[in-house]
């Protein structure tokens, strides 16, 4: 095999998921059909589970310092209430930040990794066997590798010759989104906006820097959908809706989404698997798309990285679609009502005004936002405790911060008695004993992801989990291929 894991499509899942493979020596390629990166600015929301990660993987702070915090609160349906006190993380904001730079920054970390990255490279076609798959490239070009990712959007071609179905609901309504100069003072822009915010959850006209102006605002009667969309149909939305045009000039970017809610019917058949918008797509409500393709990544990372150098235990290829469709299905369902308490219509304002007064009571507030920003997330482990399945939060150690013990992408075990072991899977689950864990519980284990895979103070039964979850110990088989090529074919007979 030229290579282990051909992604398709370079977008911030497609680069998660490169470094995620690359901190288990995975051989990694990712194509971009596109010849250069996009170099026009759209802002996105990192949330607090996004962040988290970030923070494991020892990215955080490149984040940090090219974004901007702002506060977690009023994400929901954009009702205007401030976050809770008290909300169970460490970094209980959100950061704007350019997608281009999420992208770039993500880019160099998997490069530095050792990721290869093409660009100008559309996939064509593929076929699979039980060894792997061969990838045509639009040039004719053949590559072959065990495994194929398609994180290549929405429009994915990976999925469509996959034959995976993407039921749902097609786009109702679609939006103009665009970065434009305006030519009248600011003061006036900002006062007549603010108005029509108030009753248009839709419409958007706000500074963006250096004298730009993000504009967003309904499509509905402006040029073919399947057109790129133009300077004269913003400029005559706007004066629809708010009986000026502002003297918009100068686009910088102009584009047009819809509100489509799609969900895959398969993450995986075979050898190709599907992720980020590949994998489900839906309105932009609450700022969720690019926050739930990076989390997908970050299950499938250390999974895949398993199967590939044989330790993987039987099924754990397999949890990343039982664990992963099911939020993506939620994520869908809390976009939909987002999106009808956008309507101007009187029954959806009615239901919004209810719902702005339930927000009063924290326990409502506290559990919208803890839903929109995946800190919620309980993954099935089978009966066990609420803990058990949940993210641990980045407590303080006396090596520092947890996550900073997890840049690694290895499982951990943080061991508060100093007595227990990881034994002969030390080469993928590392160990601290730290009896002052800011912990009420004696010791727990982490996933590569964060998530509690176990926690008490039992060996015998640590020593089971630990085979649930990393495989037999001592079965690291990276020097091996013909031997983990030959656990692939078996575990993938579908």
């Amino acid at each position: 095999m030229t290579f282990d894991v051909i992604i398709a499509g370079c977008g911030p899942t497609g680069l998660m998921l490169a470094a995620e493979l690359r901190l288990h020596d995975v051989r990694v390629l990712v194509l971009e059909k596109e010849p250069e990166p996009v170099s026009f600015v759209r802002i996105v929301s990192l949330h607090m589970r996004s962040l988290e990660l970030m923070a494991m993987r020892g990215l955080l702070d490149r984040m940090l310092e090219r974004g901007r915090r702002r506060p977690v609160g009023g994400i929901f349906a954009a009702i205007p209430k401030p976050a809770p006190e008290g909300l169970d993380s460490a970094h209980a904001y959100l950061l704007g930040i350019p997608q281009a730079v999420i992208v770039h920054l993500l880019e160099e970390h998997a490069i530095a990794l050792g990721a290869q990255v093409q660009r100008g490279c559309a996939v064509a076609g593929f076929e699979q066997n039980n060894e792997g798959v061969t990838v045509e490239l639009a040039d004719g070009e053949k590559l072959r590798a065990r495994y194929l990712i398609g994180c290549d959007g929405a429009r994915s071609t990976v999925r469509k010759l996959l034959g995976v179905g993407f039921p749902g609901e097609p786009s109702r309504n679609d939006t103009l989104m665009g970065e434009m100069e305006v030519g009248v003072p600011q003061e006036e822009v900002a006062a007549k906006a603010g108005e029509i915010y108030a009753t248009n959850k839709r419409f958007r006209l706000q500074p963006f820097g250096e004298g730009a102006y993000g504009v967003v605002v309904p499509a509905a009667g402006v040029s073919d959908r399947a057109e790129p969309p133009t300077l004269d149909d913003f400029k005559q939305q706007l004066r629809a809706i708010a009986g000026t045009d502002f003297g918009v000039h100068s686009p910088r970017w102009l584009s047009r989404f819809g509100d489509a809610t799609r969900l895959a019917e398969r993450y995986r058949v075979g050898r190709v698997l599907l992720a980020g918008d590949a994998a489900h797509i839906h309105p932009p409500t609450g700022g969720q798309g690019l926050n739930l393709g990076v989390q997908d990544a970050v299950n499938l990372g250390w999974k895949l990285a398993a199967q590939i150098r044989g330790w993987a235990p039987e099924t754990l290829l397999d949890t990343y679609q039982t664990e992963r469709h099911p939020v993506a299905a939620d994520v869908l369902d809390n976009t939909r009502a987002q999106t009808e308490l956008h309507s101007t219509e009187p029954g959806p304002q009615a239901v919004r005004r209810l719902l702005t007064e339930l927000m009063d009571f924290d326990e409502v507030n506290r559990y919208l936002i803890e839903k929109i920003t995946a800190v919620d997330i309980r993954y099935d482990f089978g009966e066990g405790p609420d803990l058990l399945g949940r993210r641990l939060p980045d407590i303080d150690l006396k090596q520092g911060r947890l996550y900073g013990l997890l840049n690694r992408g290895r499982g951990l075990l943080l061991d508060r008695t100093e007595r227990l072991t990881v034994g002969g899977w030390s080469d993928r689950v590392d160990y601290l004993a730290d009896s002052s864990a800011a912990l009420d519980i004696p010791c727990v284990l982490l996933r590569p992801d964060g998530h509690v895979a176990w926690f008490g103070d039992d060996q015998q039964d640590l020593d089971g989990h630990l085979t649930r979850w990393f495989g037999k110990p001592g079965t690291d088989s990276a020097t091996e291929q013909p031997k983990a090529c030959e656990e692939d074919r078996t575990a993938d007979r579908d």
